[in-house]
C-alpha cells in the first residue's frame, strides 16, 4: 500500500502517514526500524505494510520504507 509520509519524529522513530483516502495512520518506531530508513521528510511518497489493528483500532502498520519505482 502506499501513502505520504505526514509527521515524523526523528528521536523516537515513529510518526504518520496521510493513506491516499485522507486517513492518517499512525505509526512505531518498530515499523520505521523494520524499512531500514535513517530519516523521512513531511511529503514524501512511503510504501507501507499493514496488518488489523487491536482492539477495532483498524490499520496497524508493520513496515515503512521508501517508495520505488
Amino acid at each position: 500500500m502506499q501513502a505520504t509520509a505526514y509527521t515524523y519524529d526523528p528521536e523516537q522513530h515513529s510518526g504518520s502517514v496521510l493513506l491516499d483516502d485522507g486517513t492518517p495512520v499512525e505509526f512505531g518506531a518498530e515499523a520505521f526500524d523494520a524499512g531500514g530508513l535513517r530519516l523521512l521528510r513531511p511529503g514524501q511518497r512511503v510504501r507501507i505494510e499493514t496488518e488489523p489493528g487491536t482492539s477495532g483500532a483498524g490499520l496497524r502498520i508493520t513496515l515503512v520504507t521508501l517508495q520505488t519505482f
